[in-house]
C-alpha cells in the first residue's frame, strides 16, 4: 500500500497568497482565532503579522464564492528574543500571543494600549510577560482551550504547564520530566484540559491534572519509530493525528475508560472526570509512506464541505519532500478509521522543507504553510 488510501479527485489546492518579509526561514504561522490576521515566526527572531480582508473580484476575474481574499502586511514584531523564534500561538481570545525561542524563553505579546484606533489588526504589540525556566531551546508552544493555561517544551527533555493569571502575570503549575528526548511539540485538546507532547524518544504523552496532586503523564502512545514532530487533535477530540521522521501518519483513537466495579456497584462517570477525561488511547490507523522524507506538520479541522455522519474532518500535512497533501479521515459505526487521500501541492515552497501547515477558524478550507523559502504561503481547497 502506498499510504493514499482510497483516492478523491475531485478537490485541488490553489495558492491565493505569498506573504514575504521575513529574511531566514520560517517556522511557524499561526491564524487569529477571532480576527482576520495571521503571524508568521522565523529563523530572523521576528514576528509578522498581515492582515486580510474580502474583496469583490474584478469584472475580469473568476472566484468560486464571487469574493477574494487580500492579504497586507500589519505589523512587525522585533521581539528581543536572541535566536530564532520556533513556534508562535494565539489565545483563545486573540488578543495576546505567545513566542517561543531558541533562547530558551516564551514572550507573551499583547496590543499597545491606545492602537485601537489603527483598527482591529494594526498597531504595534508590547512584550507584557517573559516566561523563563527552560534550560535550553523551547520548540513549541501552545494554549488551552480556555485561555487559561499555556504550556512550552523544551530540547531541556521538559513540558512545562503555565496558569495564565490577572495582570498579565504567569505561574509554574507544572514541569514534567517524562520523554527521554528533546520534546518537539506540545497540542491541547480541543475542549479539555488534555495536554499531548512529542518527543525526540520516538514516543507521544498524554497528561491530566490530578486535582490532588499534580499533572502526570497517564497514558504512552509508542508505535513511532523516528522522531515525532507535529501532533493534532481532530476538532471532535476523539481523534489525535502524529506524524514523524519514519514518514507515517498515525491516528489514536481514543475509547471510554470504564473503571473496575464490584457486583452490583453502579459508577456515573460525568464529563469532569479525570477517568473521562483520560480514556483509552489506541492506534486506529497508520498511513505508511505518507510522505517521500520526514513529515513535520500536521493540522486538522472541520471539512469545509458538507460529508456524512463518519466524516472526522481533513488533516493536511506536510514535510522534507515539499509536499502538502491533504486527507479526509473517517470513523464508521464500528469505530474503524479510515482515510481518504484529497489533494497535494507539490514543490509547494520551492525548496525541500515545509515546516508547518496550519487551517484557518475562520474561513473554510483555507490553508496557511511556511517553508525554508523565508516565506508564507496561503492555500485554498478547491474543487478541481
Amino acid at each position: 500500500m502506498d499510504g493514499q488510501g482510497e483516492q478523491e479527485t475531485s478537490y485541488k489546492l490553489v495558492q491565493i497568497a505569498v506573504l514575504e518579509g521575513h529574511s531566514d526561514r520560517v517556522w511557524c504561522a499561526a491564524w487569529n482565532p477571532v480576527q482576520q490576521l495571521i503571524a508568521s515566526c522565523s529563523a530572523d527572531k521576528s514576528v509578522r503579522m498581515w492582515s486580510y480582508l474580502r474583496k469583490k473580484p474584478e469584472e475580469d476575474q473568476e472566484s468560486e464564492d464571487n469574493t477574494r481574499l487580500e492579504f497586507q502586511p500589519a505589523t512587525e514584531i522585533a521581539t528581543g528574543h536572541r535566536k530564532t523564534v520556533r513556534s508562535i500561538a494565539w489565545a483563545p481570545s486573540g488578543k495576546t500571543l505567545a513566542s517561543a525561542s531558541f533562547d530558551s524563553s516564551i514572550s507573551i505579546w499583547e496590543r499597545t494600549p491606545g492602537d485601537e484606533e489603527q483598527g482591529e489588526t494594526l498597531g504595534e504589540w508590547e512584550c507584557i510577560s517573559t516566561l523563563e525556566g527552560h534550560d535550553s531551546e523551547c520548540k513549541s508552544v501552545a494554549y488551552s482551550s480556555d485561555g487559561n493555561l499555556i504550556a512550552s517544551c523544551s530540547r531541556d527533555k521538559s513540558v512545562w504547564i503555565w496558569e495564565v493569571q490577572p495582570d498579565s502575570d504567569f505561574e509554574c503549575l507544572s514541569v514534567l520530566m517524562h520523554h527521554t528526548q528533546d520534546v518537539k511539540c506540545v497540542a491541547w485538546h480541543p475542549t479539555e484540559e488534555l495536554l499531548a507532547s512529542a518527543s525526540y524518544d520516538d514516543n507521544i504523552l498524554l497528561y491530566v491534572d490530578d486535582p490532588s496532586d499534580d499533572w502526570f503523564p497517564f497514558t504512552t502512545l509508542s508505535g513511532h519509530t523516528s522522531t515525532v514532530w507535529s501532533l493534532a487533535f481532530s476538532p471532535c477530540g476523539l481523534l489525535l493525528a502524529s506524524c514523524s521522521d519514519d514518514r507515517t501518519i498515525r491516528i489514536w483513537q481514543r475509547y471510554p475508560k470504564l473503571p473496575v466495579v464490584g457486583p452490583n456497584q453502579v459508577v456515573r462517570i460525568g464529563a469532569g472526570s479525570s477517568t473521562a477525561a483520560e480514556g483509552q488511547w489506541k492506534i486506529a490507523l497508520v498511513i505508511p509512506d505518507a510522505h517521500e522524507r520526514s513529515i513535520y506538520s500536521v493540522s486538522w479541522t472541520k471539512s469545509p464541505v458538507a460529508q456524512d455522519d463518519n466524516d472526522r474532518g481533513w488533516l493536511a500535512s506536510a514535510g522534507g519532500d515539499g509536499r502538502i497533501k491533504i486527507w479526509r479521515i473517517d470513523v464508521d459505526a464500528e469505530k474503524t478509521v479510515s482515510h481518504t487521500f484529497m489533494a497535494e501541492m507539490t514543490d509547494s515552497h520551492g525548496v525541500s522543507d515545509v515546516n508547518c501547515v496550519t487551517w484557518s477558524p475562520l474561513e473554510p478550507g483555507l490553508l496557511a504553510s511556511t517553508g525554508d523559502d523565508c516565506a508564507t504561503r496561503i492555500w485554498r481547497v478547491s474543487t478541481a
